[in-house]
């Protein structure tokens, strides 16, 4: 369990004119010296100026455990591909993550990695939220199915904060095979985004592993679910090396003439986004895993430009429209 945050809710959304305490049953106006307004103005120009350029690349897929040293390696590795890390943190991250958020706001996003079947869910969520958290994943582990309708007061509460979903799909490991675990493939296949991605039309949905191994059903949900997207983390690029072309049957809708299909649709490809699945302190999937992508979509022939949007641009876009309807909602 997450301890209380008394820090303001977003770090990308905040008024300099309005200075509250974090008490929001105690809240009062504080009046500011000018040296200190000024600060405070500066400080908010370049947070600004920080989010405005787009990176180079995106990874949605970071893990974060608390691991000691990992976010300081991190940040080197981020500042040299200049690139944003969407970090995926427990409670043992939280607190570490949380101040490397607010002070890179332009190298790290923090998305909150809860468990469905906890009881203290929705509170977990609203703290969160309160720290400026824009998403919550790997959703991984159900008890039940992931579109169980057991979990939809979760999805109303990310769709009332705004978050994107980043889940876990398809095959999991088992690194304690003695341990009996209540734990089932079956109920984190891709389709049980379908439904998801349907109800809350709102939700950016992310399924890591692009459904590993039923990749066509993946590929067919996301392309009939403008809101889903998929990464290609885990083995599935590692095991399909000597078959890359494989995956211009999963995203075929546009490069073959159909009906259905738009003729100005985004390239069917664009349904990915990049993901390293970095965990355990080992930065090194971050390196591996772009070059296993790019290698992939250039044996598929995947345009120069479909690529820059697959490794930044879908995403840099979901941010921005993400940031945008945080600002309008009063409520938030």
């Amino acid at each position: 369990m997450l301890f209380a945050m008394s820090t303001p809710r977003s770090i990308f959304i905040f008024n300099p004119w309005k200075i509250q305490r974090s008490d929001p049953e105690k809240q009062s106006s504080v009046r500011l010296p000018a040296w200190a307004t000024l600060l405070v103005l500066i400080s908010v120009s370049f947070a600004g100026v920080a989010q405005t350029a787009q990176p180079k690349i995106i990874d949605v897929h970071e893990h974060f455990r608390g691991e000691p040293g990992m976010l300081d390696r991190l940040l080197v590795k981020l500042n040299d591909a200049d690139g944003l890390g969407i970090l995926l943190v427990t409670p043992n991250g939280f607190a570490e993550a949380r101040k490397f958020i607010q002070q890179y706001p332009n190298r790290f996003i923090g998305f909150g990695d809860i468990k469905l079947d906890d009881p203290d869910v929705l509170n977990e969520i609203d703290r969160f939220h309160q720290a400026g958290f824009r998403g919550l994943g790997e959703i991984t582990s159900a008890q039940k199915n992931y579109d169980d309708r057991a979990y939809w007061p979760i999805y109303d509460r990310a769709a009332k904060y705004h978050m994107i979903l980043l889940f876990h799909t398809g095959i999991v490991d088992r690194p304690t095979p003695q341990v009996p675990a209540d734990i089932s493939f079956d109920r984190m296949r891709a389709t049980r985004l379908d439904l998801i991605a349907r109800h809350w039309p709102t939700l950016t949905v992310i399924g890591a592993h692009l459904g590993n191994p039923d990749y066509a059903e993946a590929g067919e949900v996301a392309r009939w679910n403008f809101n889903l997207y998929f990464d290609l983390t885990g083995s599935s690029l590692i095991k399909k090396k000597h078959d890359y072309e494989f995956f211009r049957s999963i995203f075929w809708w546009t490069s073959e003439p159909n009906s259905m299909t738009p003729a100005d649709a985004p390239d069917a490809f664009e349904k990915l986004v990049f993901g390293s699945d970095i965990q355990g302190g080992n930065l090194d999937e971050f390196d591996s895993n772009q070059k296993r992508y790019h290698a992939m979509l250039d044996a598929c022939q995947v345009p120069a430009k479909v690529q820059a949007m697959i490794f930044s641009g879908t995403m840099w876009k979901i941010l921005q429209e993400q940031q945008k309807e945080m600002a309008a909602d009063p409520g938030n």
